[in-house]
């Protein structure tokens, strides 16, 4: 069972907040919050609001409550009844012109409520003048259910503007606007084991994981968050990380209202150990951004949110079925004991198809040593193979032999998972099959799935026998089967390995913060030359080059320097200089070096560029051509990105983006992630690349763009040659645009 060990958390007594920074505290009053925030003024800790009277209010006030035939008011109010009843909380029905609602004594005002309540639920249309009120009656929770705001435009945004600054001035937290009663649902309380906690943006994309409950899986809490003009998706993971009941976290997120708070968020639940599982719409959304820089063009914004996911642990999936199932699979599976899968099926063609799918989603299948299939082989024929995938032929499992195959490749220590494909009901076989899966999975602690592919679903061997097991994971597609297994096991190879990036991001400025900043020109971008000072100042080495205004200038420049040598034009305006022919290289002599100085100034004259002069640079050649840099998400802020670099970075797209802070571990997983890294290791007989040095070079752009964040929009290193091993990396070119 998955979980770990959790606190009780310490509230004051209005807005029921905790500051949570690693492990818990106690909480601040609600003016004295968050101190502790990094280089940029971000804060490092998450205010974690006490959620549980929320979820388990003692006294629920109902304004607008009605029980008037045909009014949409009386049956949510009926409902809220029905759920007051289950949770234990007294009811108070508040509405101007009724004594009475279905029996119950009715207040005509907030200011009339009886004693003190919990939780206020809102059944009116603007709810912005009850904030108030509900504020001096000292109420910690609201929900609103109104339509009409952010989600209908411009007007609808102000008025979402006016209601949020309301709630910020008061005591009160408030769900909604534009939510529903998902949270108020009727959850089975005779489930056992760990439980999902279910976050929606919208109420029925939660419905899947909801029914989950008819298979047996419990479902602790349901948030349906809305709009988010006060409470938010983040609020609720901190929260729901914290509960000892729950076993994953199920999210399904249209929009983050604060990257920030998300990623503490996340963060709070890896070094918990509770695995977070989120849809996230907007994958072929364009990054709406506009960028000088390479650096910009190629991540967008959903590049962005898919790496902050994973730098946090955060398993992403596509498809509602997808996070119904690997959900379920991660609240209740045990920590895997070893990584290896096995493919045990009745059909070589089944097993071959299989085995090919799950390798193809990066699950490793070991091949069983020779004693392991020698054993097999009493009671498999020795013309079937049962290397991995096992094909059992089919008989064996109408008797003894079936259960001792399983036993003996769950036996093996290097299989960790037993997936069983069965493709379709064929009783008897099928039904005694699953029968022995189920007590072989009772008597281990390694997991055993089932896909049952059934396309009714209504056979006795599994709707009684694979459902009524807490043990067997039962999934009735393959493909749903392997993602759930693959995120299972990077879960839990993740949190085991897991340090917070927070705990050890950057707090005061480093000594080059003070360089860089006079370097900084707002609303400008930076000549190469300025560019090269401020990569200077952090220690990222670029060439031997001199600034000069004449051809008289760059001939001793070039001596200097040391031929050959490469010529530039550096202006604040100039952006891509190879394609205006305003970069020369390979000058071996003065005469060469005079020639060029006059053909680069006599082309930004004829192009209209203003020069503040022409670079002479040392020339390096042997290396890997990399890119690296800084962009501004609207989300997340600065961000890092490194990919392959050179002429055509924009047509490879081969790049890796991390949001700040983060480790040398990420930096590390970043060229990990690159198509092209191979590169960086050798090929065609090159020497291995500096790969420590670059490395270096991303985590030192890391605190630039931490420290610069107010001042730098984009940053762009192209190339950034990375020189054999053991040599270092070297800025070639540099591009910056000041905020």
């Amino acid at each position: 069972m998955l979980g770990s060990t959790h606190g009780t958390l310490t509230t004051d007594s209005r807005r029921a907040r905790v500051i949570a920074c690693g492990e818990q505290r106690p909480g601040p009053a609600v003016h004295d919050r968050v101190a502790d925030l990094d280089v940029s003024g971000r804060p490092l800790c998450a205010e974690v609001p006490d959620l549980t009277r929320f979820f388990r209010p003692r006294s629920v006030a109902v304004i607008g409550a009605s029980d008037a035939e045909g009014r949409p008011n009386t049956g949510i109010t009926r409902q809220l009844l029905d759920w007051a009843a289950r949770v234990g909380a007294r009811v108070h029905p508040v509405h101007p012109t009724r004594a009475s609602v279905f029996g119950l004594p009715c207040a005509a005002s907030v200011a009339g409520l009886p004693g003190p309540v919990d939780l206020a639920v809102l059944l009116v249309a603007d709810p912005l003048p009850l904030i108030e009120e509900l504020d001096a009656a000292k109420v910690p929770f609201a929900v609103a259910f109104a339509s009409g705001f952010a989600e209908t435009g411009e007007a609808g945004a102000e008025a979402q503007d006016r209601l949020a600054e309301a709630v910020r001035r008061s005591g009160l937290r408030l769900l909604g606007p534009n939510t529903n009663l998902n949270a108020f649902e009727r959850f089975r309380d005779d489930l056992t084991g760990p439980a999902i906690a279910l976050i929606t943006q919208s109420g029925h994309q939660g419905r899947p994981v909801f029914a989950l409950q008819d298979l047996g899986i419990r479902l602790s809490h349901w948030a349906p968050t809305g709009n988010e003009a006060d409470l938010e998706t983040a609020d609720f993971l901190s929260w729901f990380a914290e509960q000892p009941e729950v076993g994953a976290i199920a999210a399904y997120v249209e929009g983050l209202k604060d990257g920030r708070a998300f990623l503490l968020a996340a963060d709070r639940a890896a070094r918990r150990k509770v695995p977070v599982v989120a849809v996230k719409v907007g994958r072929t959304e364009a990054g709406a951004r506009t960028a000088a820089s390479h650096t910009g063009k190629l991540t967008g914004a959903d590049d962005v949110v898919d790496a902050a996911m994973r730098q946090y642990g955060v398993i992403r999936v596509d498809a509602l079925d997808e996070l119904q199932d690997t959900a379920a699979l991660l609240a209740r599976a045990r920590a895997p004991l070893a990584e290896g899968v096995v493919v045990y099926s009745i059909s070589g063609g089944t097993g071959a198809h299989v085995a090919d799918l799950a390798t193809a989603a990066g699950l490793r299948l070991p091949t069983l040593s020779p004693q392991k299939q020698a054993e097999l082989h009493q009671w498999i024929p020795e013309y079937l193979s049962v290397a991995n995938p096992v094909d059992n032929g089919g008989h064996p499992v109408g008797d003894r032999r079936g259960r001792k195959i399983i036993d003996a490749l769950l036996a093996d220590p290097g299989v960790g998972v037993l997936i069983c494909p069965v493709t379709g009901p064929f009783p008897p076989l099928s039904d005694l099959l699953v029968r022995d899966l189920v007590a072989a999975a009772e008597e281990t602690d390694k997991l055993v799935c089932v896909v049952w592919g059934s396309p009714a679903g209504t056979e006795p061997a599994y709707r009684e026998v694979l459902l009524g097991s807490s043990r067997v994971a039962t999934f009735r597609t393959v493909g749903n089967c392997l993602t759930a297994v693959r995120a299972w096991l990077d879960h839990h190879r993740f949190v085991a390995d897991y340090r917070s990036p927070f705990d050890t991001a950057p707090r005061t400025p480093s000594p080059s913060f003070r360089k860089a900043e006079a370097l900084m020109q707002p609303g400008r971008q930076l000549s190469e030359h300025a560019a090269k000072q401020l990569l200077r100042a952090y220690g990222i080495r670029v060439p031997r080059e001199q600034l000069v205004t004449s051809a008289a200038g760059a001939v001793r420049a070039a001596g200097q320097v040391g031929y050959p040598v490469v010529m530039k034009a550096s202006g604040a305006q100039l952006t891509h200089k190879t394609e205006l022919g305003l970069v020369k290289i390979g000058l071996t002599s003065a005469s060469q070096v005079r020639d060029a100085y006059r053909e680069l100034t006599d082309i930004a004259r004829y192009e209209g560029v203003g020069l503040d002069g022409v670079l002479v640079c040392q020339m390096i050649e042997q290396g890997v051509e990399m890119m690296a840099g800084v962009t501004h998400d609207d989300l997340f802020g600065p961000t890092v990105t490194v990919g392959l670099g050179g002429i055509l970075v924009e047509v490879l797209h081969d790049a890796a983006v991390r949001v700040p802070p983060f480790g040398e571990d990420q930096a590390r997983a970043m060229l990990g992630e690159l198509r092209g890294r191979a590169l960086l290791s050798g090929v065609r007989g090159r020497p291995p690349a500096d790969t420590d040095a670059l490395v270096e070079v991303v985590l030192r752009i890391q605190r630039m763009a931490l420290e610069l964040g107010a001042h730098l929009a984009e940053l762009d290193i192209n190339p950034l040659l990375v020189l054999p091993r053991g040599q270092g990396a070297v800025a070639l070119d540099a591009l910056v645009v000041c905020r």
